[in-house]
């Protein structure tokens, strides 16, 4: 029996589902964990709602976010500095908690989003050039790629035989 089709992350409830699985994973990170436990004192009660509504203001244009993320990042750095290896952990733990359950254009605006807040905090806060590291390929993605490879090579060579024929 094959796998349920993945949905993409096209409303509240797939992105309120996300956002609690990815920050399930944060709690128990043994890098992250102690950081929004510890340091930041995260009162997830109150922090997970606004990380839905960001997420749904980012990702399909609903209304209801409106606060900045420089400030509390900046601040949750005085307290005790991040590091490079925080913003790689967090960006893995994301994609990977988008690539488990969902697939489609939103779903890699996540994680492109994701991957440039990333790169704008550790700028703004630490100064430095922060990359995401590369993820393993979803296979979905493989299969479309080489997909649109043949597609491209084909629609290549008509083209090259119509102008040849010329």
């Amino acid at each position: 029996m094959s796998a349920a089709p993945k949905r993409d992350l096209d409303d509240r409830t797939q992105i309120h589902d996300l956002v609690v699985s990815f920050y399930r994973e944060i709690v128990f990170d043994d890098l992250l964990g102690p950081v929004f436990g510890e340091v930041a004192e995260v009162d997830w009660s109150v922090h997970i709602p606004k990380l839905i509504d960001y997420w749904c203001r980012v990702l399909l244009g609903h209304p209801g976010y409106d606060g900045f993320i420089l400030t509390p990042h900046e601040q949750l750095h005085a307290l005790e500095p991040l590091r490079p290896e925080h913003f790689d952990r967090w960006y893995t733990l994301f994609a990977k908690a988008v690539d488990e359950r969902w697939e489609g254009p939103v779903a890699e605006r996540a994680k492109a989003h994701a991957a440039r807040m990333a790169v704008t905090l550790a700028r703004r806060i630490l100064d430095v050039d922060w990359a995401a590291q590369p993820l393993p390929v979803h296979p979905t993605t493989k299969a479309l790629a080489l997909t649109l490879g043949i597609s491209m090579v084909i629609l290549l060579l008509a083209a090259a035989s119509t102008f040849g024929a010329r």
